[in-house]
């Protein structure tokens, strides 16, 4: 093993797949100028929708977040990216992980992209009527 690969192995990297990229824009902000942890869980529920919506062919909702840390602050003009990654799947739910990494707004290499929170998500499947149904019909 070469010097660059035991480097590249300590870089921290996200877990999962990318399900949301965006920037966040001065609108977001809150009375102080910063962007809330509340904009990030709710962009943090859309990507664990959208895995779970995927893995159980249609509608669900979140019936669960576990414990969460904000690790550092967002600024305005931040890359968000938002990782999610299924980690178990029940007859009706689906336990998703998210992570959210952030790239500064000047931040030009990728070992400037930090992770500011993760979490893992409770969804479970839902039919047209809202009730809850089987994430694989048999």
């Amino acid at each position: 093993m070469t010097l660059l690969e035991t480097d590249l192995d300590d870089v921290p990297a996200p877990k999962g797949q990318l399900t949301l990229k965006l920037v966040a824009s001065r609108q977001d902000t809150n009375l102080y100028g910063d962007i809330p942890g509340g904009w990030l869980v709710n962009h943090m529920d859309q990507a664990a929708e959208l895995a779970a919506g995927r893995e159980a062919g249609g509608r669900t909702a979140t019936v669960a977040i576990e414990a969460m840390d904000f690790l550092s602050p967002v600024r305005v003009g931040s890359m968000i990216s938002v990782y999610t990654q299924v980690q178990e799947i029940g007859h009706s739910s689906i336990k998703i992980d998210v992570e959210v990494w952030v790239r500064p707004p000047h931040g030009q290499r990728i070992e400037e992209r930090q992770k500011v929170t993760e979490a893992r998500f409770v969804v479970v499947a839902l039919d047209d009527n809202g009730r809850i149904r089987a994430v694989h019909s048999d």
